[in-house]
């Protein structure tokens, strides 16, 4: 078997490098409460876009740090009674795919939202409080410099949580049947989502970005996506006088670290030859994980296409069905 990381053997029985903050549990509980508390100001305005198979939205609503955040709604036309429904998160850098993506999923009788990822490639954006620092070396590490608090990706996984109440409070939505899904980025979300909402029955994350980031950087492939760890001690903290400070504040943000918070039953993709999100990074959120879980893993594919994923996706999610 082709090896890029470790052996398979200690795959399984790894957890992870980068330390949980001792106060990780009540910083994010009481991240929730404040969430919960907002008014997040949502419209649900329609799409001019028209099929006679299901009917489109633009969700927009006001997240943590008086974001406008949006996000797609796909509905089944003609649904009876309350649906199912599933949040999609994208990759890094990109935005909510296409509708016809989701229609597979509404044509089953799901409810799509698809989320805007803060900062990226779709129509959510910052407004007023925002976050601080460096934008040049990518959103990773973005806030770092004020301290726990002002972590962009703090901001990012209340989105999705946001995001889940405000499907969950739809009037044709089961808020019993709830899913997520995603790949790379949008698999460390779908993570995240899962592990901030016990309400989510079922998540598929794809090869999960956003974990065990000493790992990362231990394997020196902080690079793309990842590059912002490397880049933040290039420019300002050069001689790691300040890295276990450091990669404690990545804790926060590290989906491995959120992964024994999950309630719901779990389908995990992982290609043992990942550059872009090490295998160890992601059997750490696996292994984490106490919740009922499978792990399909691709020992000769890297960060691409796992081929039938998508398929083994959808008959795993239609169990919300």
């Amino acid at each position: 078997m082709p090896i890029v990381d470790m052996p398979i053997e200690q795959l399984r029985k790894y957890f992870g490098t980068n330390e949980k903050p001792s106060d990780f549990d009540e910083y994010w509980d009481n991240n929730i409460k404040i969430a919960g508390s907002l008014d997040t100001k949502t419209e649900i305005v329609p799409d001019s876009f028209k099929n006679p198979a299901a009917e489109f939205y633009h969700i927009y609503f006001t997240g943590t740090g008086n974001a406008r955040v949006h996000a797609k709604l796909v509905v089944p036309k003609n649904h009876s009674g309350k649906c199912p429904a599933l949040l999609h998160f994208h990759g890094y850098s990109g935005r909510s795919a296409d509708y016809e993506t989701y229609m597979c999923y509404s044509a089953l009788g799901f409810v799509v939202a698809a989320l805007d990822c803060r900062g990226q490639g779709g129509y959510s954006f910052e407004l007023g409080e925002g976050v601080h620092g460096d934008t040049m070396i990518g959103q990773l590490a973005l806030g770092i410099q004020s301290g726990k608090e002002n972590l962009l990706y703090k901001h990012m996984f209340l989105d999705t949580y946001l995001l889940s109440k405000i499907v969950k409070s739809l009037p044709f939505v089961d808020s019993a049947r709830i899913g997520v899904f995603g790949g790379s980025q949008g698999g460390g979300l779908s993570v995240a989502c899962a592990a901030l909402d016990p309400d989510i029955k079922m998540l598929a994350p794809v090869y999960p970005f956003l974990s065990d980031y000493r790992r990362v950087w231990n394997m020196d492939l902080a690079k793309g996506a990842y590059s912002s760890v490397t880049e933040y001690f290039r420019r300002y903290d050069p001689c790691h006088e300040h890295e276990d400070e450091i990669f404690s504040l990545f804790g926060y943000i590290d989906v491995h670290n959120l992964a024994p918070r999950i309630k719901g039953k779990m389908l995990m993709f992982t290609g043992l030859m990942d550059t872009t999100c090490p295998a160890s990074t992601q059997f750490a959120i696996f292994n984490n994980a106490s919740c009922e879980k499978k792990h399909e893993i691709y020992p000769d594919f890297g960060h691409e296409g796992l081929p039938y994923s998508g398929e083994k996706t959808i008959t795993f999610l239609s169990e919300l069905l």
